[in-house]
């Protein structure tokens, strides 16, 4: 479990952006431009995390209904 929380706790510092659940008082703005992308962590043998991306998909799988595009969540 504390290297599933290393992995969460790294991605989360390198994400330089509030999105959601994803809050940091450092950084108050979502910012799609640089972090339309979802964050994949891991870690080796040695506890070193490592981080890569993956692009978030703007289409459906059907055409039963359609893309709800992002925006900010306002409370």
């Amino acid at each position: 479990m504390l290297c599933q929380a290393q992995t969460i706790i790294v991605g989360a510092h390198n994400r330089t952006e509030s999105r959601g659940a994803h809050a940091r008082d450092d950084f108050e703005d979502r910012d799609d431009d640089n972090w339309m992308k979802h964050t994949l962590t891991w870690t080796d043998e040695k506890a070193s995390v490592s981080i890569d991306y993956r692009p978030v998909h703007m289409y459906t799988y059907s055409d039963d209904c359609e893309v709800i595009p992002p925006k900010q969540r306002v409370y």
